[in-house]
C-alpha cells in the first residue's frame, strides 16, 4: 500500500501559480498510473489530472487543459502538478491518488486558495 503526502499549497492571486507535490511511499509506486483531484467547498471531490506510470501520457479535465501539467519522477517517488494562470475557481483542496483512485489512499490533501 503506497502512502501519499500533498504540499505546496497556499494562497495565490489569480493570475498566480503553485507547485504541488505528492510523496509517495512504498516499492510499486512505478507500476500505477497516478492521478490529482479536487474538492471546492460544497462540491463533489473531482478529476483534475492523471499521468500513467511511464509518464509518456496524460490527461486533464478540460477546465485545467493548457493552465496545469501533471509530472512524476519515479526514481523520487513523487507527482507534481504544476499550475499556472490560477482562477478563482481553482479553489480547493487538492488530493493525489491512483488513478482510479483507491478509497484507502486518500490523504490529507493540500489547500489552494486563489484570490481575485
Amino acid at each position: 500500500q503506497v502512502q501519499l503526502v500533498e504540499s505546496g499549497g497556499g494562497l495565490v492571486q489569480a493570475g498566480g501559480s503553485l507547485r504541488l507535490s505528492c510523496a509517495a511511499s512504498g516499492r510499486t509506486f512505478s507500476r500505477y498510473a497516478m492521478g490529482w483531484f479536487r474538492q471546492a467547498p460544497g462540491k463533489e471531490r473531482e478529476f483534475v489530472a492523471a499521468i500513467m506510470p511511464s509518464g509518456g501520457s496524460t490527461y486533464y479535465v478540460d477546465t485545467v487543459k493548457g493552465r496545469f501539467t501533471i509530472s512524476r519522477d519515479n526514481a523520487k517517488k513523487a507527482v507534481y502538478l504544476q499550475m499556472n494562470s490560477l482562477k478563482s475557481e481553482d479553489t480547493a483542496v487538492y488530493y493525489c491518488n491512483y488513478n482510479p483512485p483507491q478509497k484507502d489512499s486518500w490523504g490529507q490533501g493540500t489547500q489552494v486558495t486563489v484570490s481575485s
